[in-house]
């Protein structure tokens, strides 16, 4: 170990709690206490949901600020980050739960028109790349709101334009999309998500994620009725592909029409960050996220960033960790370390986060840089 190590903190978000960047200040303190002469390079993570702008805006994109409608149409401040002629799109920031005025959920009503409409702004921009961050989705509409914010007319069997939101879509006959083409022109879609699921189906976007957008049984089957009809029409062959359920369907949408390609969210999102030659050569990193259990072992941003380390020993810091000592090794940590070790309370975890991540950060400090002994909390 060399007298002034280079540590990368890589960390997720902590949901409820503190923002990437944030989580990477608080460890970067605490490390600091113990180190004081440390290279300390923060990168925040995300794995396209929440905080995925967040994370671009601390690694020096630049941020476009824009007003938009969101889930249910009420207009608010969203951005989305660019470098040079790729831009990164986080459907989170614009219609996400988040969103909601008051947090009442519209489950049959909710749309991403407003996505299409920051999508079409970075396009006016001159983007040509767009990733979109698909993630905490309030609504279920199959992207079509998206679709209608770029052109595309949607319309019934007497010709008039289908409003927006899930439900509408069982009226639906016909979609022309002549000007969504010739908005999009030669620009690629990339999908940064972490889920497979397809549209319809007991596995699809309604059953899975539709209870936790506020659809009861008897709103589910109207919704899952309205999408497998928009799949009739806007292509049936991408609604079984893996993320077409992704985002309420905004996968399958953005799949059919924009020609998307899907990539494991976490993966795109270290590859622009150009996170491989951050972490060469470093003595360690650590990364995190609020709870690290066995869904984090399916394409979460901790196990991302573990995989993307190489040779480089890395550390958890988490608000809590359901997984045993012998699922962190096999997944490839060296150690672990939880909120949850300091604070039982997981009340006062959430709301002291920083101070207790500052005395995780001593921790790993003392424990993984200060000597030749390495230790696991």
């Amino acid at each position: 170990m060399t007298s002034a190590p280079r540590v990368v903190l890589a960390s997720d978000k902590f949901k409820g709690s503190l923002t990437a960047p944030e989580v990477a200040a608080a460890l970067a303190r605490g490390i600091a206490s113990v180190l004081p002469s440390a290279d300390l390079r923060s990168v925040p993570v995300a794995d396209g949901g929440e905080g995925t702008v967040d994370a671009f805006v601390a690694a020096g994109w630049e941020r476009v600020g824009l007003t938009a409608p969101g889930p249910t149409g009420q207009l608010s401040e969203t951005s989305y980050a660019v470098r040079g002629d790729t831009a990164v799109v986080e459907l989170a920031a614009v219609a996400g739960l988040t969103k909601l005025p008051g947090g009442a959920k519209d489950p049959l009503g909710a749309s991403t028109f407003g996505l299409g409409i920051v999508i079409g702004h970075a396009l006016d921009a001159g983007a040509r790349e767009i990733v979109l961050g698909l993630g905490g989705s309030a609504s279920t509409d199959g992207g079509a709101g998206m679709l209608q914010a770029l052109g595309a007319r949607l319309l019934d069997a007497y010709g008039d334009d289908v409003p927006l939101g899930g439900a509408a879509l069982a009226r639906a006959a016909r979609l022309d999309t002549e000007a969504v083409r010739e908005r999009v022109g030669s620009a690629t879609f990339t999908l940064a998500c972490d889920v497979d699921n397809p549209l319809l189906g007991p596995r699809g976007a309604v059953e899975v994620y539709g209870p936790q957008k506020g659809a009861d049984p008897e709103q589910r089957a109207i919704l899952e009725a309205a999408l497998e009809n928009w799949a009739t029409i806007a292509g049936p062959a991408f609604a079984d592909l893996p993320g077409a359920g992704a985002a309420g369907g905004t996968g399958f949408a953005a799949l059919a029409v924009l020609g998307a390609r899907v990539r494991s969210g976490i993966d795109i999102i270290l590859d622009l960050l150009d996170f491989a030659t951050q972490a060469s050569g470093a003595d360690l990193v650590v990364t995190g996220e609020g709870a690290l259990d066995e869904q984090s072992l399916h394409g979460k941003a901790p196990i991302g960033v573990c995989a993307a380390a190489g040779d480089v020993p890395v550390v958890a810091a988490v608000g809590r960790t359901l997984l045993s000592p012998e699922r962190l090794r096999e997944a490839g940590f060296t150690a672990c370390y939880a909120l949850t070790d300091l604070e039982p309370d997981p009340a006062r975890c959430i709301a002291d986060a920083a101070r207790l991540l500052e005395e995780l950060g001593a921790r790993i400090a003392v424990d993984q840089l200060a000597g030749s002994t390495a230790g696991n909390s």
